[in-house]
């Protein structure tokens, strides 16, 4: 079973969909700036081994990044390693930051072509 399946069991997980306002900001930022903006979020936000506020570092909305975090489970170390199996209290590795922003943007294409 993918990842994207495992989600789709988890009624949490799959409740959450791109509404018009971040289909909007997607379609005038274009894909890539949203993949900058990925990449930029789970440097910044999820690499770091020790997160003070992890579990809460993510806003539940306000970016289509943001959703997308919570639909794949990559919204705090704590799913991350439940869901994706990399452990808590070490960095990610640029490799493992390149397989959730991989992760996020996939979940960000299939939204998209749901609601065309």
């Amino acid at each position: 079973m993918d990842i994207f399946e495992k989600l789709s069991t988890s009624k949490f997980r799959s409740k959450f969909k791109l509404g018009d306002k971040e289909i909007d900001y997607i379609g005038k930022k274009g894909l890539d700036k949203i993949y900058s903006h990925a990449c930029d979020f789970i440097r910044e936000r999820i690499s770091p081994a020790n997160i003070p506020n992890d579990g809460k570092q993510t806003p539940m909305r306000g970016h289509p990044v943001f959703i997308a975090q919570h639909a794949t489970a990559t919204c705090c170390r704590g799913c991350i390693e439940k869901w994706h199996k990399i452990p808590k209290g070490v960095d990610l590795s640029d490799e493992q930051q390149k397989y959730l922003v991989d992760i996020i943007m996939e979940w960000i294409k299939r939204e998209l072509n749901a609601q065309r």
